[in-house]
């Protein structure tokens, strides 16, 4: 077992793309030595266990640190969108996307398969509730994005 999976509901999407829920102070190291480049946080850093100094924490360990806060009861089209084009924009970066329990990020990473990447959706699917199940907030807002964002 690598030391990403004691990462929180730690998921490998494929080799350029994994999420997680919260890592801590040290096993931002180890995401580094896996060879990630990209960290992308769109949780709160008010969140319980959240990190309120990670950006030193990740940028200190040499990798670059982009936080899209998403409050979790209230998510906003224009933040998938914003996500979308952060990763559309670095298609050669390793990139590692957390929040505080990897349901946030198991949701964007969904949208962003199938709108941005094509992927096939029944294996987008498959990922997603291999990190939770939305609810009805959450699966309102897959199916919003995937109407104002196709």
């Amino acid at each position: 077992m690598s030391n990403l999976e004691n990462i929180p509901n730690f998921l490998q999407i494929n080799d350029n793309l994994a999420t997680a829920g919260q890592p801590s102070r040290e096993q931002f190291a180890d995401i580094k030595e896996a060879g990630y480049e990209l960290v992308i946080n769109i949780g709160l850093l008010e969140s319980p266990g959240a990190l309120p100094d990670e950006r030193r924490v990740v940028t200190e360990q040499g990798m670059t640190y982009v936080q899209i806060p998403v409050v979790f009861e209230a998510p906003q089209i224009e933040e998938v969108a914003r996500f979308c084009d952060l990763m559309l924009f670095n298609p050669d970066k390793k990139i590692f996307v957390h929040c505080v329990a990897n349901k946030r990020v198991a949701c964007f990473v969904y949208l962003y398969r199938i709108l941005v990447k094509g992927d096939d959706e029944a294996q987008a699917k498959q990922d997603l509730l291999r990190a939770w199940t939305p609810d009805a907030t959450w699966q309102g807002f897959i199916d919003d994005a995937l109407v104002q964002l196709r």
